[in-house]
């Protein structure tokens, strides 16, 4: 079938009581931040943490009784898995997701906790798909792929009915782009509510696959990036036709900004996303003046991330903003200089987080040492400030770790 506006409504209508209607904000501060009028659609706050819960049940929902208790299968990196695993054991049809081996094991470990069957197949989402498409006919379970679906396609097109029904004056809508379920999907929803609306797809850099699509020329997906829930090296045709058919442009955004946007969700909404689904803010970053003076919604498509990786990019993001600064100090290696630095950083007031002395791997005298210091400033101009203050006591000082063009300088004075 090709998906219409109608199978949209009834997807909305069939998944509605198990699938929650996220809410969807105004955003003061993005839009100060942005220079757009931002509205975020809290995907993130689905019970598995994505709108992929959306494609997923409604797929299920369209099974026959018999292919119901024959069981489902499905390839996912995390989002998809999740969802068709929580609605397949509500629903009580077995499950088996196919997931590459590099997934981040939180979404492994949470996928399983839901009670599928998981199996860790291939090198990426490519690989993974193989393997469940040849489980799928040998065991004759329903493949229930993670956009190249008309159900699928319909179901996620009910974040667009909602953000629209929520705030009908927006003008454009963002929406994180991978194999193109959920921007087809929206973008039929959004052109039937309201045809004037553009509707902006955005990739990760490292995977502009639909772009390369869009263009008949060959996917040059590849390398990694923390958005792997957009990692995808492939276009399904249907999703393929739909966006060349109802969306209006796409952008590709870095890593760098994939992760100044992870970190202003958590520091500005109190919300988390994982690299996927902090994409659409991502874009704002990246072409400010694109957006700029116009009504935005922008979709936190999930928030599954592993911690260990979002501990790496706030500190990152820490380090970028100048709050986090590493410097190297050389001293005479004598009782009490390093209390004497120690209390020209605290007159300051630099947070000192870890010293380390460099004796050996140093040019110095063998009676000076080089110390290394982790402080925490207020901000770049403080760390400016106190690069100043160490020099003004006589300190030979060198800044280690700056995201700011400054780095290897002492401070605005130079060293």
């Amino acid at each position: 079938m090709a998906v219409t506006f109608d199978d949209v409504e009834a997807a909305a209508a069939a998944i509605a009581g198990a699938v929650e209607h996220t809410p969807c904000a105004r955003s003061r501060t993005l839009s100060e931040i942005t220079g757009a009028d931002i509205v975020v659609k809290f995907e993130n706050l689905q019970y598995t943490a994505s709108f992929k819960e959306r494609g997923a049940l409604n797929k299920l929902l369209h099974l026959t009784p018999g292919e119901r208790k024959a069981g489902v299968i499905a390839m996912s990196a995390g989002n998809h898995a999740q969802g068709v695993a929580y609605h397949a054991r509500r629903l009580g049809i077995p499950a088996t997701i196919v997931m590459p081996r590099h997934t981040p094991m939180t979404k492994v470990r949470l996928t399983g906790k839901l009670g599928a069957k998981v199996l860790l197949e291939g090198d990426d989402l490519g690989g993974a798909s193989a393997a469940a498409t040849r489980i799928a006919r040998d065991e004759g379970l329903s493949f229930v792929h993670p956009y190249d679906d008309d159900h699928v396609i319909a179901g996620q097109g009910t974040v667009a009915r909602e953000m629209l029904a929520d705030f009908p004056d927006l003008d454009c809508l963002v929406v994180p782009v991978g194999g193109g379920g959920l921007i087809s999907g929206m973008a039929i929803a959004a052109k039937a509510m309201k045809p004037d609306i553009e509707v902006v797809g955005v990739e990760a850099a490292e995977f502009p696959t639909m772009q390369d699509a869009l263009a008949g020329r060959p996917s040059r997906g590849g390398g990694p990036t923390i958005a792997e829930g957009i990692a995808v090296k492939t276009i399904a045709e249907r999703t393929l036709a739909i966006a060349r058919d109802l969306v209006d442009g796409m952008v590709s955004v870095s890593e760098r900004d994939i992760e100044r946007a992870i970190t202003v969700f958590l520091e500005i909404e109190k919300t988390v996303a994982e690299g996927a689904g902090a994409a659409a803010l991502a874009a704002l970053f990246a072409n400010p003046d694109r957006f700029a003076g116009r009504r935005v919604g922008l979709v936190l498509s999930g928030g599954n991330i592993d911690l260990r990786l979002l501990a790496s990019v706030i500190m990152r993001g820490l380090v970028r903003d100048g709050r986090i600064v590493s410097l190297r100090i050389e001293l005479n290696d004598v009782p009490g200089a390093l209390a004497a630095v120690a209390g020209v950083l605290g007159d300051a007031d630099a947070n000192i987080i870890e010293v380390h002395h460099q004796r050996t791997f140093s040019d110095n005298s063998a009676k000076a040492t080089d110390i290394d210091v982790v402080a925490e400033m207020r901000d770049t101009d403080h760390a400016d400030e106190v690069l100043l203050r160490l020099e003004d006591a006589g300190y030979r000082v060198r800044r280690l770790s700056s995201d700011d063009g400054r780095a290897g300088s002492a401070g605005k004075r130079g060293s």
